[in-house]
Formats: structure tokens, C-alpha cells, sequence
């Protein structure tokens, strides 16, 4: 595992950590090299506006969030078979309830956004998160590609009111919203979303939720994509296998 700001800091002080000019080489060889997007159905298109029209991508279904051990396996799978066919891949992932752990790359560089999950991807950082949880940690979030997966508490509703009633649904809803205040829409500006934000504030009023919405950004995806990959990334080199360290600790 190796960092972009490593690098760098040893060209500021002067260090010869680098040995040579090979493993600066190796970097600019990588940013280069030829690359291809590994994604879940929401983030792809964040990202599809940022491609250059040589990069190749993978698409896999929202739906393996809900088995983290399937969407290990299917991840792999696809890191395996890309594999054969670019020297970079780009995941976009995080750490998505530990699915992410155990990856190995084998005969292509991995690229992955060192985040718990999407929603750091979609906000265009850990710190415009972690901000946004400071600012109000009962948050549900949603976005255009969340919506139309349909995978939410609010779309699962409608299935407990046919099945149990409106007034039971309502009782088993409100207890998987106990710890929500705010319904967060995130507006990435990749798309028009008028219709997908009335439906943000509908559920939200429909819940007894807060509605706001906040600005997304594309700048962890611009990164992905162009570089810089610094702390905010991890770079898996053939042979390695990513560990739940590396989400949390750059190695240099």
C-alpha cells in the first residue's frame, strides 16, 4: 500500500527514501496506465460525467449492500476479470459494511476512496460527512440513485401497508425511524431532480422529519478519476489485500 503523499513529502525535504527516479516513474506510470471504473449502480453516476471516453465501467446491482459477503465475492469476480484488461481499477466503494475487506488485487492496481460508504462520495469528502454528522447525526440520506433503487425504510413501508395495514405499518416504521430527525437530499447538480426532490420533501413531511437539502460535490470523484490519490485514497498493489487498517491508517 503506498500514498501519493509520501511521495511528495520526500521530493520536499530533500529525502531519498525514493531510491531512485523509478519509484516516482512508478506513480506517474500509474496515473497514465490504463484504467477502469468498478461501481454500484448510485455512484456510477456521479461519476459517468467525469470519464474520460477511454475508461471502460463495470456496473454491479445496489441490491449486494444488503449482503456484504456477496458483494465481496461478486467484487472480486469483477476485480479478477477487469483485470485482464486494465492496469488500474477504480472502485467505487467504501467500506460498505466490511464488503470491502479481504479484496485482492492480483494483477491490477486497486484505487478505492479511504470512506465508510457513499454518502462521503456523493458530499465530496470524509470531512464534509463528518461535518454534516456534527451538524445533525439523526440523518437519513438520499440521493437520485437511492431513490430509484428503491431501497429505503420509506419504500419498504408501502410494503408493510399491504401486508399489515397502514396503522401497524406506521408502529413498525417509526421504530426503524426512532433515531432520525433530518431526511437529507443531496444535491450532486448531475442531473435534473426536481421530481426526485419532491419526493425527498414528501417522505420527509409524510415522516414527521426535517427536510433539507444540502449540496453534493464532485470532488473525491474528480480525484478517483484524474488523482491526486492521497490520503483519501488507498492504492493496492498487485499481491496485497485490503484490511480494515487501511481504512483508517495511510501506510507509507
Amino acid at each position: 500500500m503506498y500514498h501519493l503523499t509520501w511521495i511528495d513529502s520526500t521530493i520536499e525535504n530533500g529525502n531519498d527514501a525514493l531510491n531512485s527516479p523509478a519509484e516516482y516513474d512508478r506513480w506517474a506510470a500509474l496515473y497514465t496506465a490504463k484504467r477502469r471504473v468498478i461501481a454500484c449502480a448510485t455512484v456510477i453516476e456521479e461519476m459517468l460525467g467525469w470519464l474520460p471516453v477511454d475508461v471502460e465501467h463495470e456496473v454491479l446491482d445496489f441490491g449486494l449492500h444488503l449482503r456484504p459477503e456477496k458483494l465481496r465475492e461478486a467484487l472480486q469476480a469483477k476485480i479478477d476479470e477487469s483485470s485482464a484488461s486494465a492496469d488500474v481499477l477504480l472502485l467505487g466503494y467504501g467500506l460498505c459494511s466490511m464488503a470491502i475487506v479481504g479484496l485482492q488485487a492480483r494483477n491490477a492496481h486497486l484505487v478505492i476512496p479511504r470512506v465508510d460508504d457513499c454518502i462521503a462520495i456523493f458530499l465530496g469528502s470524509c470531512a464534509a460527512y463528518k461535518e454534516q454528522a456534527r451538524k445533525e447525526p439523526g440523518t437519513y440520506y438520499l440521493t437520485k440513485g437511492w431513490i430509484e433503487a428503491g431501497d429505503t425504510p420509506f419504500e419498504e413501508h408501502l410494503q408493510l401497508v399491504e401486508k399489515y395495514g397502514e396503522a401497524r405499518a406506521r408502529r413498525m416504521t417509526s421504530l426503524i425511524l426512532k433515531n432520525y430527525r433530518r431526511l437529507a437530499f443531496i444535491n450532486t447538480g448531475q442531473y435534473d431532480i426536481e421530481r426526485f426532490r419532491e419526493y425527498a420533501q414528501t417522505t420527509a413531511k409524510s415522516f414527521d422529519l426535517n427536510f433539507e437539502e444540502i449540496d453534493g460535490s464532485p470532488a473525491l470523484v474528480q480525484k478517483m478519476v484524474n488523482g491526486p490519490w492521497d490520503d483519501e485514497f488507498m492504492v493496492v498493489a498487485p499481491g496485497e489485500t485490503v484490511t480494515y487498517a487501511d481504512f483508517a491508517t495511510p501506510k507509507s
